[in-house]
Formats: C-alpha cells, structure tokens, sequence
C-alpha cells in the first residue's frame, strides 16, 4: 500500500497533525523544513503556509510546493 496523507489539521505555527491512510497520525513542525529547503521558503509566510490542500499528500500554491507523506511519517512525532 502507498502511503497517502488523507486530511491534516493546522495546530498553529508551523505545525500540522497529519492523518495518513493507515489509520496512523503524525504532528509535523515545518519550521526546520523551511528553514532548511529553499523551496518551501514561501511559506515562511503564515499565511501561505496555512493556506495548504490534501490531495494525497500536502500542497501549497497549487501543486507549485509539495511534500511526500514518507517524510512527514518518518520525521514527524506519533499521535
């Protein structure tokens, strides 16, 4: 099975709780990602960085910046 984000809820800051398609949930601090990664420099802006869709995994600017589920589920914190 491919592991797909399946909704995220935003917990303020830089910080989501991402639900995944195996029943498992993960809270994920962006802060060292945009830090880190220029491209996800833009959202660096609270209000872009809020502004975030679901598809199968977590998109801002319409696809223009993304982030694969495995990274959130393998660097974030279970909840």
């Amino acid at each position: 099975m491919f592991l797909e984000i399946t909704h995220a809820e935003y917990l303020g800051g830089y910080t989501l709780k991402v639900f995944f398609n195996n029943d498992q949930s993960r809270i994920f601090d962006f802060s060292d990602v945009i830090a880190r990664y220029p491209v996800f420099a833009p959202l660096g802006e609270a209000d872009r960085f809020k502004s975030f869709t679901v598809t199968d995994t977590l998109e801002w600017e319409n696809g223009r910046i993304d982030i694969a589920p495995e990274y959130i589920y393998e660097h974030g914190q279970a909840a």
